[in-house]
């Protein structure tokens, strides 16, 4: 039980400082504590768990060589790890060009929630603290938010499909956030 609170406690900054100087226990520390969650956050914008599977280990290849990028004045450790996943699971989706051939019918039978992020919260369990949280946000924020980490749109789609300006939709994402982390906090 020790090695779970241990692990439960990681210190990201550390962690990193460790890539950074060529410490391979620091990136097996960062493995051991996020790779799961990592990998989730990875599969939800991929949506393929072979792509997500080398996005992860594109994600911790990068981790491990841009270590020494991470500078803890302008954010936590745990937040530059997530934000270097999205960044290289956004990517792979722009770079795939395998395309596969699908019957237009079966196509049309799928339900299309690409325009309804509501239904994103509509799955989550009705006695959820983060369905609770997301229903107390103000629509657009909310919209904003699950757009971004539920659908995998930039901010550019975000702003695009919310037909609003980038500055607009960043906005209405960092206050959305900072609200989710105060309510669940």
């Amino acid at each position: 039980m020790q090695s779970r609170v241990e692990h439960e406690s990681l210190n990201y900054a550390d962690a990193l400082r460790a890539c950074a100087r060529g410490e391979k226990a620091g990136l097996r520390r960062i493995y051991e504590h996020d790779a799961n969650r990592l990998f989730a956050a990875v599969l939800r914008i991929v949506r393929h768990r072979a792509v997500a599977e080398d996005v992860l280990h594109d994600v911790f290849i990068r981790i491990w060589e841009k270590a020494d990028q991470f500078d803890p004045a302008r954010g936590n450790g745990r937040a530059w790890i997530y934000t270097v996943a999205r960044s290289i699971a956004l990517n792979s989706l722009r770079n795939d060009r395998r395309l596969t051939a699908v019957d237009e019918g079966v196509i049309e039978q799928l339900p299309d929630h690409s325009d309804d992020p509501q239904a994103s919260l509509l799955r989550l369990d009705e006695s959820s603290a983060l369905r609770r949280c997301l229903e107390a946000l103000e629509p657009n924020r909310r919209r904003c938010i699950l757009l971004a980490f539920q659908d995998g749109c930039t901010h550019n789609q975000v702003a695009e499909r919310l037909e609003v300006p980038l500055g607009t939709a960043k906005a209405w994402i960092r206050r959305g956030l900072l609200a989710l982390r105060e309510c669940l906090g």
